[in-house]
C-alpha cells in the first residue's frame, strides 16, 4: 500500500501511475499494488492486488462476459487464467458508466507482469474483445541490476 506523505493516508488507486488501454471505446485502467503483508519472500511467495476500472466510452451498452489473463513471472513461466465475468459478476455498462473491482495474484518470484482480454457482448449481440493493458508486478525484493 502506498501512503500519501502529506496526509498519511493510503493513495487512491486511480492516482497511482495506472496502466491504461482503450479498445472499441472501452477504457481499461489497472493499478497494481504489492502486498507486503500477504507476501512471504523467504517462502518465495509474492502477492499483488490490482484495481481495475472498466469504462464504457461508447454510445451503446456492453456486458463483460469473460476474462483471460496471461501472468508471467520473472523466470518466464506463464500461467493462463480464463473464466466467466470478473469477481463473480458479468456487469453491464451503459454509455458513460464504469465498473471497478479489485483482485490479486501470487507469484513465486519477486516480479512479473500481466496482461489479458475481456470478452464483451454488445447491445446488438456482437461479441468483441477488449484489451487489458500489460502491467508490471514489481516488489521491493526484486534484485536491482546496474548496466
Amino acid at each position: 500500500m502506498k501512503i500519501d506523505p502529506r496526509t498519511g493516508q493510503s493513495t487512491p488507486a486511480e492516482r497511482r501511475n495506472p496502466y491504461v488501454l482503450e479498445t472499441h471505446s472501452i477504457r481499461v485502467t489497472v493499478s497494481p499494488d504489492y502486498l507486503d503483508d500477504e507476501s512471504s519472500p523467504g517462502d518465495n511467495r509474492f502477492v499483488w492486488a490490482y484495481m481495475i476500472r472498466i469504462e464504457n466510452l461508447g454510445p451503446k451498452a456492453v456486458q463483460l462476459r469473460s476474462r483471460y489473463w496471461r501472468i508471467t513471472d520473472a523466470t518466464g513461466r506463464v500461467m493462463e487464467v480464463r473464466g466467466a465475468g470478473v469477481v463473480g459478476q458479468q456487469p453491464t455498462l451503459k454509455p458513460g458508466e464504469s465498473f471497478e473491482y479489485t483482485s490479486s495474484t501470487p507469484l513465486s518470484t519477486p516480479s512479473g507482469f500481466m496482461s489479458g482480454i475481456y470478452q464483451m457482448l454488445g447491445e446488438g449481440g456482437e461479441i468483441f474483445q477488449v484489451g487489458i493493458p500489460l502491467f508490471s508486478l514489481d516488489s521491493p525484493h526484486q534484485p536491482r541490476r546496474l548496466h
